[in-house]
């Protein structure tokens, strides 16, 4: 799907999502990522949600985003709030959904002119 988002300059806007891939501007990733509003973009090193551990989101928390939109892979899958501990203790908001979800709703959240971040599992085709 191919996205046509109104955002403020500078600003990574993702300008398509498809199974196994992401595109941050013009340039596409097949692995999973950290999205801030700016900035540098950063691999996460997960590509399911049973390989997070506390030190994935102690990476997000460094950025201090007010919202974090987490894109959970092709399906809806939570993790253990236990794991969001660092951003939870900061008040950062987290919203899971499968990823196609979590990169419409950055883009709109980015739009908004809000410091949101993305934290996107990418999966193959299923």
């Amino acid at each position: 799907m191919k996205f046509q988002p109104e955002t403020l300059a500078g600003a990574n806007a993702i300008t398509r999502q498809e199974a196994g891939r992401v595109w941050v501007g013009p340039r596409a990733y097949d692995h999973s990522l950290i999205v801030p509003w700016t900035g540098e973009i950063e691999p996460w090193q997960a590509a399911d949600p049973s390989q997070l551990t506390p030190a994935h989101f102690e990476q997000i928390a460094a950025r201090r985003p007010e919202v974090v939109i987490f894109g959970s892979g092709l399906r809806l899958r939570f993790v253990p709030a236990a794991l969001m501990r660092s951003l939870i203790e900061l008040r950062i908001g987290v919203e899971t959904m499968d990823t196609a979800a979590a990169c419409r709703t950055y883009n709109v959240l980015l739009s908004e002119g809000r410091a949101v971040l993305a934290a996107l599992l990418i999966e193959g085709p299923a």
